[in-house]
């Protein structure tokens, strides 16, 4: 089920997201006691994506409050997304859109954390990286090329060699001294990551695909999956069962929630 503005959403309001694809979003595992682990960073993201791409305002009560209604007798845990678009946007005027509205959905959330991930290293940017935008075409055309390649996901390798981000999450690698590193790249600034930085020492520098093959351990992190533990890119395999790996599970897992 699907909310907009708190409203049972109907096909004309969607059609506007499905053919102009513009928007931005946010996506949140409620655990099962109610709480979001990151709610406020969630928000925060949200505010400054809908600044980019509508150039508006947003007001995080009302976000809040529609949350709320949408996870009225859910399942939990569960995943819910929060999608920021302006049904009247056309695609001749884009900027004539400038009030976004709230889309609301939710899903269930597997168990933390899934499986280890093989990905398969293709050169891809993403469009404007620093929003959590709609416009995954990219992404998702990157990551069936893996699968059709028997990967699980595409790990993305800029023109410059360097790697960033995955289809639709965050890496990071655990180095021969045991510290983790985040790539210096354009990437999303993912919730998941600013809190597990806010837990461990680490450090941020340029990695190009040779030594990402050469770092001790790798993982990958978004609010679906935790921690998940890269068993492989390419042709290179990694321990899944580091023992950093296993401290920052440990260290995201125990992370409060927030209430909303």
């Amino acid at each position: 089920m699907a909310t907009l503005d708190g409203k049972p959403v109907s096909v004309d309001d969607l059609l506007p997201l499905a053919l102009t694809n513009i928007g931005h979003f946010t996506s949140m595992r409620v655990d099962t006691d109610g709480s979001i682990r990151g709610l406020s960073l969630h928000l925060e993201r949200l505010v400054r994506d809908c600044e980019i791409v509508w150039h508006a305002a947003l007001d995080t009560d009302r976000v809040r409050g529609y949350v709320r209604q949408a996870l009225e007798g859910q399942t939990l845990p569960c995943v819910v997304r929060v999608s920021i678009y302006d049904p009247k946007v056309e695609m001749g005027h884009p900027a004539d859109a400038s009030e976004p509205h709230v889309l609301v959905s939710v899903r269930s959330a597997g168990a933390l954390p899934p499986a280890p991930l093989r990905a398969q290293s293709l050169m891809y940017e993403r469009d404007l990286p620093q929003v959590k935008h709609v416009g995954l075409f990219g992404a998702l055309h990157a990551r069936g090329a893996a699968q059709r390649a028997s990967f699980d996901d595409a790990l993305f390798v800029g023109r410059d060699g360097l790697v960033s981000e995955g289809g639709t999450w965050n890496v990071a690698f655990v180095d021969q001294d045991g510290t983790i590193v985040w790539p210096d790249a354009p990437v999303l600034p993912g919730v998941t990551m600013a809190l597990l930085q806010q837990q461990a020492e680490h450090r941020t520098a340029t990695v190009t695909l040779d030594q990402a093959k050469g770092m001790a351990a790798a993982f990958a992190t978004n609010t679906s999956i935790g921690v998940r533990p890269l068993a492989a890119i390419d042709d290179t395999e990694f321990p899944v069962d580091h023992p950093v790996l296993r401290q920052l599970q440990e260290a995201y897992l125990s992370i409060p929630g927030e209430t909303l």
